[in-house]
């Protein structure tokens, strides 16, 4: 969501703050602004719109400064506009940045609007900034008066707050909202992500839950939330920088689902060689608690969820172990009853979601065996904050619609379902020919992959379309949940999965000659009984795209288009067959002229509830 830059230097800033929030775009954003102190005077310059706006406009304004913060918002409080955007300010000596949501900010609003503050926003960002003002009336410390008015906040955020009267150092602070520390030779900087920081610095400090942290050219020292010194580990970023760059593609979700067989491929490496290589993909813990495990939670939210249902299946039947799969958003606001024994597993790409984080917390019942995370990115709180990590090593994903964090979500649940397998004494032969299947993986993906100039042609008949239903059955259920997810949030068309058995129970009523049914045809157990689901929508005059194993005999006919994939192993079905609905919404999107990368209304990372 919003993405905060803000760095320190003995050089000019204003390019190194620009660079982040361009490379911050991804997290989607409505409106963006710098600040910069120089000669002990703060310059603003704010712009509704695009970071490439708001670079002109600095030029144009010749802003400069060592010290300086930044802003890309994504609106809660307060309209996209100008005057909403960051940093705010506290008279013309004080600028602020924030992330996340302050709950109490309408009270604080009205004591300081008692007090003679006067607010030019609608946002709650405003009433932080006026509460560092005011308490420096009595700490006389920027540092000092950020920690006092920390005890006055409810709710999730980051900060980045600079002072005229203090041009050697940048404040930041963050409690349920992501922050990091980059390190430099003779400056440093500040972020809500690394890869806003990686054109300048490989080395990050992942601040904790409650920490304030001083930057200077120098150093950095860091508060925790007692207020004691503390030291936290400095962390090298092992990966490219420029995959973070589209490179040959139109667009980064092109780039990202045909990265897809190299992404799951690193998911792979050197953890399927042998038992050992697999336990300790899970950490030095993995191989004794995996032996606990009875049950299984999953958390998660969106198209992780989404790869959670599947491996509900997987757990299920090839483990032996009971799975429930909840959205975080609901599962954190209902009481819950924990069998012995269970596994607590939260899926995330970012590790920063905010429901997936707050459902870690509260997750303390003495019946959980161990919380492990399935995440795509280390030192991130999901990470940290667990007894256990998978990490899925997709690599950076710039696109809002998730790609390839998903189908390494699904390797990454394949490699768990192997070692809870393997604890229970399931037969060995039989899980060692799933790990052979799993090593074909990157190829068929490839296979897949070369069918899309095929996928672009289906995609015409979708462009004029407003509705569409998905069908899939038993682990193809979840596929087709994420194949109308991603068609709707790139490309605006209203699209609905249901499994296919649930057709006669009410959603034949939309079927027509103007509502497209996609669905996905392995030659599985259950294709008969999807051959007779498609029958009842043909017979009432739908549209059929059927994505279908080139062995289940399943011919293109008037009204039913067929698109071969390639034989795909039980096991791998979920994984493969989503690919080809990825390709489908993109193409759909594109013809549309959406904003494929950054979609309407969404960001990336959702770091408020």
């Amino acid at each position: 969501m919003c993405g905060i830059v803000g760095a320190i230097s003995q050089r000019n800033v204003s390019n190194i703050l620009l660079t982040g929030l361009k490379r911050l775009e991804y997290r989607g954003y409505d409106s963006a602004g710098v600040a910069l102190l120089d000669k002990g005077a703060i310059t603003r310059v704010r712009r509704e719109g695009k970071v490439a706006g708001l670079e002109d406009a600095v030029k144009s304004s010749a802003a400069t400064g060592n010290l300086g913060i930044a802003h890309t918002r994504w609106a809660t409080h307060g309209e996209p506009s100008e005057r909403n955007a960051h940093p705010h300010m506290s008279g013309d000596d004080i600028a602020l940045v924030h992330n996340g949501i302050i709950e109490n900010y309408q009270t604080l609003r009205e004591q300081l609007g008692a007090d003679g503050y006067a607010f030019s926003s609608d946002t709650d960002t405003e009433v932080i900034v006026h509460l560092v003002h005011q308490a420096l009336a009595s700490d006389n410390d920027l540092y000092a008066a950020l920690q006092t008015v920390a005890t006055k906040l409810e709710g999730a955020y980051a900060i980045g707050v600079i002072h005229a009267s203090e041009p050697d150092r940048l404040i930041a602070i963050r409690s349920g909202s992501p922050l990091v520390i980059g390190l430099g030779i003779d400056e440093n900087y500040l972020a809500s992500d690394q890869l806003a920081l990686l054109p300048v610095t490989t080395r990050f400090i992942f601040l904790e839950e409650g920490d304030i942290a001083e930057l200077t050219t120098d150093a950095v020292r860091i508060t925790d939330a007692s207020g004691k010194v503390v030291e936290r580990d400095v962390h090298e970023y092992d990966g490219n920088h420029e995959d973070a760059d589209k490179g040959e593609y139109r667009h980064y979700m092109l780039k990202e689902i045909f990265e897809q067989p190299a992404a799951v491929q690193k998911t792979l490496e050197g953890r399927i060689d042998n038992e050992a290589a697999l336990y300790a993909a899970f950490g030095d813990d993995g191989k004794a608690l995996l032996s606990k495990v009875k049950n299984v939670q999953i958390i998660a939210c969106g198209t992780s969820f989404h790869a959670g249902m599947v491996a509900r299946y997987w757990l299920e039947a090839v483990a032996g172990v009971p799975c429930q799969v909840e959205v975080a958003s609901e599962f954190r606001y209902r009481s819950h009853v924990v069998p012995e024994g269970t596994l607590f597993v939260t899926v995330s790409q970012s590790g920063e979601t905010a429901d997936t984080l707050a459902a870690l917390r509260e997750a303390k019942s003495p019946n959980y065996v161990g919380r492990l995370a399935v995440c795509n990115v280390d030192g991130s709180s999901l990470v940290r904050e667990s007894e256990l990590a998978l990490l899925t090593r997709a690599g950076p994903e710039i696109g809002v619609a998730s790609t390839k964090a998903f189908t390494t979500q699904l390797v990454a649940f394949a490699l768990l379902v192997q070692g809870i397998a393997r604890s229970r004494g399931v037969d060995a032969s039989q899980l060692d020919a799933m790990l052979n299947e799993l090593r074909q993986l990157p190829s068929l993906i490839e296979q897949v992959l070369q069918l899309d100039t095929r996928i672009h042609a289906l995609a015409d008949h979708f462009v004029e379309k407003h509705h569409t239903l998905f069908l899939g059955r038993g682990p193809q259920y979840p596929v087709a949940m994420e194949g109308a997810l991603k068609l709707k949030e790139i490309s605006y068309i209203h699209a609905e999965a249901y499994p296919a058995g649930e057709l006669k129970h009410g959603p034949l009523a939309l079927v027509d000659n103007d509502m497209p049914v996609v669905a996905v045809a392995p030659n599985d157990e259950l294709l008969e009984k999807l051959k007779s689901n498609l029958q009842e929508v043909r017979a009432r005059g739908g549209e059929l795209y059927v994505f279908a194993d080139r062995n289940s005999h399943v011919q293109a006919e008037e009204g039913m288009r067929v698109l071969d994939m390639p034989h795909v192993p039980d096991s791998l079905v979920p994984i493969v067959y989503t690919v080809p609905l990825q390709l489908l919404s993109y193409h759909v999107a594109v013809a549309r002229g959406t904003d494929v990368d950054q979609p309407r209304n969404l960001a990336k990372s959702v770091t408020v509830e």
